[in-house]
């Protein structure tokens, strides 16, 4: 039952939808994967506004989909109700902290499987285990109903096994969404020092078979990013969540502790991290006046094991667009000789998901063996 917190039966013949479980159904309780919460949740009355697409479509919501406690690590392990299982290699992590979406559509579970990502955690579990998932422009889908941890990064977001299930889950998510008619042609290739030779020697490979102009692109203000991701995610945690430390038996001490450290954030180092995130947005966003999407690993490395799980930061390369708001895209990418994929990610600007899913399909179909 790791992949799943709670299973619903279900019937019929509409696209199969798990729910990552802080995001609020009619009827049920959302513990968002901590036995605190749980204990004290009582069901939700309405769904989460997210939710009204899926519903209107006739899905079938298959179930609440595991995750990394209260959505605050991108391991994807939970001391309370186990860790999914990464079906490329159980000895990995699956990645957090949609971790259970991830698994549920890598193993057929679901066709569509809701995330949230505030740091990449979409994108990451898509990453380790292999599938294909979209963090969304920040705003772009409504987050009531949804658990908060960072207010200023969250955001809502479908995962899938393949393109095209992952856009058919963006217009469950909004309606009238559809991919662009045309792909990008021109991309602007990021290089940040770090990410293993062989990662990058795939994306390279993969981009040059689907005939894409490649445009070397740098990105001065890249390490300022995490001087605004890390008080903003630790501010805004502990103001969410910092009533739950009143019972220290239901939280790990590994999310209590996290939590506990945004006590320090105080109001002047919040005000400068938002000033800092307005320069990065604005420079993140006047790359796309010479360029249309950017192209860059999700992963430093290969999945890490789950023996060693700090092999390397699993929010590097992912963070900074949640800190610019940036919509992005996670695909995996064959790496010659090795089982387990690399995996591309592709950055638009705001309220470019139509360009990003059109553009991944052509990536997609040109990787193929």
């Amino acid at each position: 039952m790791s992949t799943f917190i709670q299973r619903y039966q279900t019937s019929g013949s509409g696209i199969r939808v798990a729910v990552k479980v802080l995001i609020d159904l009619a009827g049920w309780p959302t513990s968002a994967g901590c036995k605190a919460q749980a204990d004290r949740a009582e069901a939700a009355t309405v769904d989460a506004e997210c939710m009204a697409g899926a519903r209107a479509a006739g899905a079938r919501i298959v179930g609440k989909a595991n995750l990394s406690e209260l959505a605050y690590d991108t391991v994807g392990d939970n001391e309370w109700y186990g860790t999914p299982v990464n079906p490329l290699d159980p000895k990995r992590i699956p990645g957090g902290s949609s971790s259970g979406s991830a698994v549920a559509v890598a193993t057929d579970e679901a066709d569509i499987a809701y995330g949230s990502d505030t740091g990449g955690s979409i994108r990451v579990p898509s990453a380790c285990c292999g599938t294909v998932g979209l963090k969304t422009t920040h705003r772009r889908v409504p987050r009531g109903g949804v658990w908060p941890l960072s207010q200023s990064l969250d955001t809502i977001g479908p995962m899938a096994a393949d393109v095209a299930q992952l856009a058919r889950g963006m217009a469950l998510l909004e309606p009238s969404f559809s991919p662009a008619a045309a792909s990008a042609t021109a991309i602007g290739r990021v290089r940040i020092p770090g990410p293993d030779p062989e990662i990058e020697a795939a994306i390279d490979r993969a981009l040059a078979a689907a005939e894409l102009t490649l445009v070397e692109v740098q990105l001065d203000g890249w390490s300022s990013s995490e001087s605004a991701f890390g008080p903003l995610i630790s501010g805004e945690a502990w103001m969410n969540n910092r009533d739950l430390l009143a019972d220290r038996g239901g939280i790990s001490d590994k999310i209590a502790d996290r939590i506990a450290r945004g006590a320090s954030v105080t109001d002047e180092m919040m005000a400068h991290a938002r000033r800092v995130q307005q320069g990065w947005r604005d420079e993140v966003e006047a790359a796309f006046d010479r360029v249309q999407l950017l192209a860059l690993p999700t992963l430093l490395g290969f999945a890490p094991p789950l023996s060693d799980v700090d092999q390397f930061s699993l929010t590097a390369l992912t963070s900074p667009f949640n800190v610019s708001g940036s919509p992005a895209l996670s695909l995996p990418i064959r790496v010659p000789g090795r089982t387990l994929p690399a995996s591309l990610q592709l950055v638009g600007p705001q309220r470019s998901e139509e360009l990003l899913c059109a553009t991944a399909s052509v990536v997609e179909a040109a990787d193929r063996p």
